[in-house]
């Protein structure tokens, strides 16, 4: 079988194993040449094919012909039907010692508990894995905490997502578990109340990850957006902020949906002012308002790595912009990428960044759409555009002219979704541009 193609071996591990072809992977895999390194891509939903979505059958079939091939380093499964027992085939796939793959996408599958927790036991034995994308499955807390141990015996993995995973925060105390049992305490037999109080303890995935971070030196991206809120205290942002004085590994880190307050802000950026390493952070979807844009100016002003926010969705308002684009035109100031739509900005915050780009030359792209976009913006962003200062492709908006009044118009482009690539580089990464426009006009009235 050793000069068979990966299609034929397929074909053959089905037959052996009497499993049913899946019409989509064998078209894929027919399409593969075998010459360097590839990357298998078998979304679940890819459009221009209309195959059966991979089921945990497949997993098994697929992971047998993957087993000593040297030439598939990438694997790319997002929104199928993988559930732990899939998960559990690949996870026997990375533990080989002949394994190849450098990335794993599952993102958007039905992997839980045991199927992460396979995933994490074989990941310390794994020297070849970089990248470990599990967005969108509901792993739990437990799951995140197996995975946060291993990356304390891992020397290799360099990015994991865990965005939707179902991570908590802040663990939930005892008495607040216990409270549905409290009518019923004094009939509940000790031994019996003993075993639910042990089951009912919990601890913080976010929390777990924050501290094997201060040791780790090797992995560079960490997504834990949208995790659970027990609480709007914000308390893990005191640990955060401590993990990022210390780690001088990540580089790219992403906080959306996280609750994320001008008071969790104001701790971040005590860190984030020594921090080093980090260049892309993501704070969108937060609440964070115009004391939190105050703080992130402040640690522009002093952090000269960090080359990419992304702030939207939030409430910056103007008086926020007014700040981050006085800290834009600091000496000093590595900016380079920044997106504040959606953060009810009007003309007096934007026409301050627009003026800010005038100074600073570091700054190449900016996202605006979802403002108040009145025509003094529209017509300094023209001016921005037809000048050169800001170059088409890099910003979302484009400007038109109507009956002597200029109007900007939304462009279907938008600030890069990661800095890091799964081979290991982070430079060149795709910025999800597209070349495509759409042309929706600004809600305002056209002045008389």
């Amino acid at each position: 079988m050793a000069n068979k193609t990966l299609s034929e071996l397929y074909e053959a591990v089905c037959s052996e194993h009497e499993i049913k072809i899946n019409p989509y992977i064998l078209e894929t895999l027919q399409k593969t040449t075998e010459t360097g390194k590839i990357s298998l891509n078998l979304r679940g939903n890819d459009r221009s094919r209309h195959g059966q979505r991979i089921s945990d059958e497949d997993m098994f079939s697929l992971s047998k012909c993957l087993q000593n091939n040297p030439s598939v380093t990438g694997l790319d499964l997002r929104y199928n039907n993988v559930s732990n027992e899939g998960a559990g085939h690949l996870a026997d796939l990375i533990e080989a010692g002949n394994c190849a793959l450098r990335s794993l996408n599952l993102m958007f599958n039905d992997v839980q508990k045991t199927g992460a927790e396979d995933l994490a036991g074989s990941l310390k034995c794994n020297s070849s894995l970089l990248s470990l994308r599990l967005s969108g499955n509901k792993i739990g807390n437990r799951a995140a905490e197996h995975l946060a141990r291993m990356l304390q015996i891992n020397e290799t993995l360099q990015e994991l997502q865990l965005s939707d995973c179902d991570l908590v925060t802040h663990a939930p105390t005892i008495h607040r578990l216990l409270q549905p049992l409290f009518p019923l305490i004094l009939f509940i037999p000790l031994s019996v109340f003993l075993i639910v109080l042990v089951s009912l303890q919990a601890t913080s995935g976010v929390l777990a990850f924050i501290t094997v971070l201060r040791n780790n030196t090797v992995l560079r991206c960490l997504d834990i957006s949208r995790p659970l809120l027990f609480s709007q205290q914000e308390e893990w942002t005191v640990s955060f902020s401590e993990m990022l004085l210390v780690n001088g590994s990540l580089v790219e880190l992403h906080l959306g949906k996280v609750g994320l307050t001008d008071t969790g802000m104001e701790r971040l950026a005590e860190g984030l002012k020594q921090n080093r390493s980090l260049r892309y952070l993501d704070l969108r979807c937060n609440r964070v308002a115009r004391d939190g844009a105050l703080h992130l100016s402040e640690v522009l002003k002093q952090n000269p790595t960090l080359e990419i926010i992304d702030l939207s969705s939030n409430r910056i308002e103007d008086e926020g912009c007014v700040y981050l684009s006085e800290a834009i035109t600091w000496p000093g100031c590595s900016l380079k990428e920044l997106s504040v739509c959606r953060n009810s900005i009007t003309s007096e915050g934007l026409l301050s960044l627009a003026q800010a780009l005038k100074t600073n030359t570091t700054l190449t792209h900016l996202y605006i759409w979802g403002n108040h976009l009145k025509e003094p913006l529209c017509q300094a962003f023209r001016e921005l555009i037809s000048s050169g200062r800001l170059q088409p492709e890099h910003t979302d908006v484009s400007a038109y002219e109507v009956d002597g009044h200029v109007f900007l118009a939304e462009v279907n482009q938008s600030l890069r979704k990661q800095l890091f690539c799964a081979d290991g580089t982070d430079a060149l990464c795709s910025s999800f541009l597209s070349a495509s426009s759409r042309t929706q006009r600004c809600s305002f009235k056209t002045p008389k």
